[in-house]
């Protein structure tokens, strides 16, 4: 499925408080790679932003003056994510503000009539209970750089979202013995996104190599008593 990461930032907490969406970052995902295809638009709210978000987000008023209104990009941002995957952290905010602005303009769906939402902060908090599971925890425990993240902004958050959502669901990246590494990480995990990875070179290995892993093989075996199971999937008529 093609998947969409989603931000958005606003001009406050509650929609039901006439509060309006004043950013949407998207970053596209397609069999669990960025393909480099964005979505990202700066609103003019219906309303002043308020101070305390400013100085989240960093986005004024005065800024927002020239920028379109809702109701004028929301046909094209619904073209681009209708029938995807959203990955948001904390999706109840972002829907909540979506949803709001889509009934405010007259539109007869929801976001989930024609989106799948997948919440990753829920995710994060089901793999690491008890522990702080916000984008800044999360990139430090999975080793993923963000030092350029001065402030909130819909876009940054979404490209480092996608990092992260990777190293959520992908398991460990980087082995490592110690689960309390000094460097933060759980288990050692790291990613890192590559780049032109379908040009990576194959390499064969040679009959010395085979040898030396069968060897290596049967050593772990005869040490466990005959239960080494690389060993055993290895002499599998299967494999």
């Amino acid at each position: 499925m093609r998947q969409i990461v989603l931000d958005t930032e606003t001009t406050g907490l509650e929609p039901s408080e006439g509060h309006n969406i004043i950013e949407i970052g998207c970053v596209e995902m397609f069999n669990r790679r960025v393909t480099g295809k964005t979505y990202h638009q700066y609103i003019k709210p219906e309303r002043d932003v308020d101070e305390e978000a400013v100085q989240v987000h960093g986005i004024t008023n005065d800024f927002l003056e020239d920028k379109p209104k809702f109701s004028e990009i929301m046909d094209e941002f619904i073209e681009f994510v209708r029938g995807a995957e959203l990955i948001i952290h904390n999706a109840a905010f972002d829907i909540g503000f979506l949803d709001t602005e889509l009934e405010r303009n007259n539109y007869p769906e929801r976001m989930e009539n024609f989106c799948l939402i997948t919440d990753s902060l829920k995710m994060a908090r089901k793999k690491h209970p008890g522990q702080k599971n916000n984008l800044d925890a999360l990139c430090s425990r999975y080793g993923i750089i963000n030092s350029h993240r001065e402030l909130h902004g819909a876009l940054l958050d979404s490209e480092i979202l996608a990092d992260v959502y990777l190293a959520l669901t992908g398991g460990q990246t980087n082995l490592s013995l110690n689960a309390d590494s000094d460097d933060g990480n759980d288990g050692g995990s790291s990613i890192r996104r590559l780049t032109g990875a379908d040009d990576l070179p194959i390499v064969e290995l040679m009959d010395e190599d085979l040898q030396a892993h069968t060897a290596f093989l049967e050593m772990l075996d005869k040490k466990s008593g005959g239960e080494c199971v690389w060993n055993k999937k290895a002499e599998s008529p299967e494999s």
